[in-house]
């Protein structure tokens, strides 16, 4: 186990988030690189790959599912218990997943930036955005090299820590093409059930949900369709959402589902008219490349990196503007001939998209720090 790369996946557990979606789908593809993985064994049981590895257990409890307790563990594990590791292994390098690393040692590492929302988007007294304001800075200036999600989050990481762009490589994220694909269902519109359209993520302000539930209530004939809004139910967002549908008289079509498990989303992704992701930013968007690959119509901001993701395969819309989002979401409603074409641009467009692909990218940086 000597000279062995080190990759961190302390983070990961069951219910997947863009971050975990990532690692999950990137490590299998870095097998070339013979790296021990920083796992925890629950974490790798969920993985069918994972024992062709070698693991290094770390401790269950250093998740986003434990909450900032688990963020907090994490870190001071990273600080006090990765160095040791490292070391131990006699490690060449550590690549990890999310731009966490040891500082003010001599442990060598590669990081993934997925985003820096928290500093685009402030949240006064916010955890997230102090980490991102003082720790992150430290990680970066002190790695070998940043790989990340888009050139828009690239030129983020230029002109929030000015950092230079010789040291970021972009590398575009994938999906799963065996589970997103086009299936074989039934017509909703047949079966006498409302067509819908569909948004997938959280529920945090700069997802623009306020302005998609307002676009979608000023639909000409709104009562016709139903907005299916999924994501992790928020205590601190979700209510006023669920207000803003009531002052609008919408309740009854806009329909919170929660947390979606990762087996049903083809479906109801299949099922529906498009997704509309309306985001203030995103570091890649991942929801919109699922969908294409569902060949569902795509309705999208033009904003950060949404146009990377989604080339010229979906509506792109301002989503500042309201009268954008209305306008895309009833000329997709109404129109079966634009619903065909951008379904069938979408196929196109995210067939040029693999984990393959982007685990060989990822790997190739790597190797160049070995």
């Amino acid at each position: 186990m000597l000279n062995q790369v080190l990759l961190n996946l302390s983070f990961l557990f069951a219910k997947p988030t863009g971050i975990t979606t990532y690692a999950f789908n990137l490590f299998p593809h870095l097998q070339s690189l013979n790296p021990t993985l920083l796992i925890a064994p629950e974490a790798a049981q969920l993985s069918p790959v994972a024992s062709a590895f070698n693991c290094y257990p770390v401790p269950a409890n250093l998740t986003p599912e434990q909450g900032t307790k688990g963020h907090l563990r994490r870190l001071l594990w990273t600080q006090l218990q990765v160095p040791r590791i490292y070391h131990q292994l006699h490690s060449p390098l550590l690549f990890s997943p999310l731009p966490e690393a040891p500082l003010l040692t001599n442990c060598r590492y590669v990081v993934t930036v997925h985003d820096l929302i928290p500093l685009r988007f402030p949240k006064r007294r916010s955890p997230l955005t102090t980490y991102f304001r003082y720790y992150i800075p430290q990680v970066l200036s002190q790695a070998q090299h940043i790989i990340c999600d888009s050139t828009a989050t690239a030129q983020d990481i230029t002109q929030f820590f000015e950092i230079p762009a010789t040291k970021i490589t972009p590398v575009l994220l994938a999906y799963n093409a065996e589970h997103f694909r086009v299936l074989d269902l039934p017509n909703r519109e047949t079966e006498k059930n409302c067509p819908y359209f569909l948004y997938i993520g959280r529920h945090d302000p700069y997802k623009n949900l306020h302005r998609l539930i307002e676009a979608f209530a000023a639909l000409p004939n709104c009562r016709d369709y139903e907005l299916w809004i999924t994501g992790p139910t928020d205590k601190r967002y979700t209510p006023l959402l669920a207000a803003q549908t009531e002052q609008l008289k919408i309740t009854t079509q806009v329909k919170f589902l929660n947390y979606v498990p990762y087996e049903e989303l083809p479906i109801i992704i299949n099922q529906a008219i498009a997704l509309v992701f309306p985001s203030l930013w995103e570091g890649f968007g991942l929801p919109v490349l699922e969908a294409m690959a569902c060949g569902t119509p795509v309705i999208t901001s033009n904003l950060s990196s949404l146009p990377e993701a989604a080339g010229d395969a979906a509506l792109l819309i301002d989503p500042y503007k309201t009268g954008e989002i209305t306008e895309a979401m009833q000329a997709v409603a109404t129109d079966t001939k634009l619903r065909s074409h951008l379904s069938t641009l979408g196929l196109t467009r995210a067939n040029q998209f693999s984990w393959a692909k982007t685990g060989q990218a990822t790997a190739e940086v790597l190797k160049k720090y070995l």
